[in-house]
């Protein structure tokens, strides 16, 4: 049986899994969910004898039905190969008390790689398989790391062009040396004079504009979309939960059925979502434990039930979690309001109108395998300092997040789960926050020298993604601002 996908605000809008890994966005703004959640069909004892492609390949037949096993595991072998740094694809690091899941270990540095290195091919397949002959055009908003991730996987594949914006002031040096140095034909990159949600709510209204999507088909283009909005996106990111706990039982660091709680930092709440549903297919993961920075929206979200973005925007030293709209949570909206469309859609609206809604008592009891709490950056700070000194282990902003918030738990519950903490980028993406986290006397140093630095402390090569951009030219230098964002994607396609 072919698993149908459906749209969270309206009913009647279906597609397969390939229809809407090319869609991307549902119409209407509403974002495509399974009509159920599968349940794993090969049991944790036997994929815990499998290596990561063999577990992907288990869990993405589950979701992406309509593709054939042929295809799926094509799809599977050109993503998981050597552009990862280790064999094992994602390795699972104990440190402490607590598990570090790296998720950090292909091309880009950072946790995007797990989901962008297959989404290129996911969505080449679909394409055929749908019998598409315009050119399709990945529109992507990034807070720093998808963007990297998406042009490295889209970069000169054919049939595709890809835009990414990202705010200007708002990524770290690295994030960004990354990106404006990015090469491809096909690749373009647009700061904007804004933040991540400016730059996502501009991508948002591209995507829902109708009179833009006739024009771009009679000049042979369709949007798509690299974001975790895109279930092809989502998908991959379930593997490694699954496979995470399986790699666990294979070491004997758990025992048959015993559960673990997953902690994760979050910020547009795809990743964590990717945790709770890889939950429902039957990992006995316990607790989801939400780290948010000082944007704390979430942790007031999980605290109140009231999901509030009207509040100051802060730039803090973890980017990719500055994030005041987490556009992934309105999966779960939608799946604990009982899969209702008109009860979300009038969520949607005020989050859109009022910039606040505030959920049932139901569906909070139906969110309590979800916590949240979050770290200032004082916390974030001392976190990387105080891992380091007792363990060697260097760990970045993002994933000093969640560690910082994992020991508050763990301090306020008493809970002594073994803990899987998701940890998002290699330090090397962060490195000025890492190092001066460490000694602040390291801030007089320049960007390429802590990085030379950080090796000496951590044990750990430099990355390839780093040395690439040592000495690599500036080839993206366009910045707009918000209102002007349909203005620049037009003139790259030619359509003014």
């Amino acid at each position: 049986m072919d698993l149908i996908y459906k749209s969270t605000r309206n009913d009647q809008e279906t597609a397969t899994a390939s229809q809407a890994i090319l869609k991307g966005l549902a119409d209407e703004g509403g974002l495509f969910v399974p009509t159920q959640i599968p349940k794993l069909d090969r049991s944790l004892d036997e994929l815990s004898q499998m290596n990561y492609q063999e577990v992907a390949y288990e869990v993405m037949k589950l979701y992406l039905t309509d593709f054939t096993p042929e295809e799926l595991k094509h799809c599977i072998r050109s993503a998981y190969d050597e552009k990862f740094d280790t064999d094992n694809i994602a390795e699972i690091v104990k440190k402490g008390d607590a598990f570090y899941l790296e998720l950090f270990h292909g091309k880009t540095i950072a946790f995007k790689d797990m989901a962008l290195s297959i989404l290129p091919y996911l969505m080449t397949t679909s394409a055929k398989k749908n019998q598409v002959k315009n050119e399709i055009v990945i529109l992507t908003a990034t807070s720093g790391d998808t963007g990297k991730a998406a042009l490295a996987g889209f970069a000169d594949v054919p049939g595709t062009k890809i835009i990414v914006f990202y705010p200007k002031h708002g990524v770290s040096p690295i994030q960004e040396k990354q990106m404006v140095t990015q090469r491809g034909k096909n690749t373009y990159v647009i700061g904007i004079e804004g933040n991540f949600d400016d730059a996502q709510t501009g991508v948002k209204k591209m995507f829902s504009d109708r009179a833009l999507a006739e024009e771009m088909d009679r000049a042979g283009f369709q949007f798509s979309s690299a974001n975790s909005i895109n279930i092809g996106r989502l998908v991959p990111q379930i593997v490694y939960y699954v496979y995470s706990y399986a790699r666990l039982l294979k070491t004997g660091e758990l025992s048959h059925g015993e559960k673990i709680n997953v902690v994760v930092p979050t910020g547009n709440f795809g990743n964590i979502l990717a945790a709770y549903y890889a939950k429902q297919m039957g990992v006995p993961i316990a607790k989801l434990v939400c780290a948010s920075n000082e944007n704390k929206v979430l942790f007031d979200f999980f605290t109140t039930g009231c999901y509030d973005r009207n509040r100051e925007f802060i730039l803090t030293s973890s980017p990719s979690m500055d994030i005041l709209i987490s556009s992934n949570l309105e999966r779960l909206i939608y799946q604990t309001a009982g899969r209702d469309v008109k009860k979300n859609s009038t969520f949607m609206k005020e989050l859109s109108t009022k910039g606040t809604y505030t959920v049932t008592d139901e569906m909070r009891e139906q969110m309590k395998d979800f916590c949240g709490n979050y770290a200032t950056e004082e916390e974030t700070a001392q976190t990387i300092r105080e891992t380091y000194e007792k363990t060697g282990y260097v760990i970045d902003t993002h994933t000093a997040v969640a560690a910082a918030v994992y020991k508050k738990y763990r301090q306020e519950t008493g809970d002594e789960t073994k803990t899987v903490i998701a940890s998002t980028a290699s330090p090397y993406k962060f490195t000025r926050s890492v190092m001066n986290a460490i000694d602040p006397s390291y801030d007089t140093r320049s960007d390429f020298e802590l990085i030379d630095e950080l090796e000496k402390l951590s044990g750990v090569k430099v990355p390839q993604a780093i040395e690439d951009i040592r000495s690599a030219p500036v080839l993206h230098d366009t910045v707009c601002e918000t209102e002007d964002m349909c203005k620049e994607v037009k003139k790259i396609l030619s359509l003014e």
